[in-house]
């Protein structure tokens, strides 16, 4: 495990981790988008030790405002900002020498998943998969204040951007079926636990019904797994995503009984469930060897430009 700082094209010093086999090259690379309000070396700490036994390299960093980058505490001035972030850091890692023949994933979670769909649609071509857990393609409608309060926020948007008044449920305690690991998360100084910040839950909104809209943008390899009682996002949704997205190459996995937290906030039980779909998945994927390289020699073989 590694972890460092990086500087973003706003001048941000971004926290940024990795873990990877010792003695072995990694079978691909898999990337971690984490949820609001959530960080990556403490929270998805467990998701990518599991991802390294099965033979991957993981990546995370903080989103700005989140964990150990530098920002406003859960604040999201601009949602296009973050995904651009995310797309730069983790290009460069993937056109690094030794990475250029590896399978290239993206593991998102909750707003982690918008994250992902995003990037998706920003370079449909430049990654082999996605493995989308609660994605965050619709809030669901119990976590959203009244129309009529969204119409009065919104038009304080720029006179009070910051500012914590957005009534909310307690995500916390919706989203982690284990009080174990609700406690765990109360605890983990990197999480946030306020309200939403006003221009946060605005971009929030704003991301979640683009993303709803245009779901049949998703053209890549994925699978998309939902907890059948999940009330923080929308389960409907992704049937909806699975359904029509343009993908040839889908699969949807719906949890009778589970909660939001489907990587770390169930029992050990149904936690092991989940991520035997997750790495059975990527198993699968990994096993079919690198087209997208093997292609781009091909191409070089026939006198013409190839890229990664």
């Amino acid at each position: 495990y590694v972890q460092s700082f990086i500087k973003n094209t706003r001048g941000l010093k971004l926290f940024t981790c990795r873990w990877v086999p010792t003695n072995k090259d990694p079978r691909a690379l898999v990337f971690l988008c984490h949820g609001y309000g959530m960080e990556c070396s403490i929270t998805m700490n467990s998701t990518a030790r599991r991802l390294v036994k099965a033979g991957y390299a993981v990546y995370g960093m903080d989103y700005e405002g989140h964990g150990k980058s530098d920002g406003l505490s859960a604040y999201i001035p601009n949602f296009d900002n973050l995904v651009d972030d995310v797309s730069t850091h983790y290009t460069t890692i993937c056109e690094r020498e030794e990475n250029k023949r590896k399978m290239r994933f993206m593991l998102g979670e909750s707003m982690g998943g918008a994250v992902v769909v995003l990037l998706c649609r920003k370079k449909p071509d430049f990654w082999d998969g996605a493995l989308l857990v609660a994605p965050m393609c619709k809030i669901a409608e119990e976590m959203k204040p009244s129309p009529f309060v969204i119409s009065i926020l919104t038009k304080l948007i720029s006179v009070i951007p910051k500012w914590k008044i957005i009534p909310s449920q307690d995500i916390i305690e919706i989203s982690y079926k284990e009080p174990d690991i609700r406690k765990q998360v109360r605890e983990n100084p990197l999480c946030y636990k306020g309200r939403p910040r006003l221009k946060t839950a605005y971009e929030l909104l704003r991301i979640s019904n683009d993303l709803e809209k245009r779901l049949q943008e998703v053209s890549l390899p994925f699978m998309v797994l939902h907890g059948d009682d999940d009330k923080v996002t929308d389960k409907a949704v992704s049937q909806e995503l699975y359904k029509v997205a343009l993908s040839s190459d889908k699969t949807l996995k719906l949890y009778p009984g589970m909660w939001h937290g489907l990587l770390n906030g169930e029992t050990q039980e149904n936690i092991e469930i989940v991520f035997a779909d997750v790495i059975g998945w990527l198993e699968k994927r990994s096993d079919y060897g690198n087209e997208r390289f093997e292609s781009g020699l091909k191409h070089n073989s026939n006198g013409l430009n190839f890229k990664e």
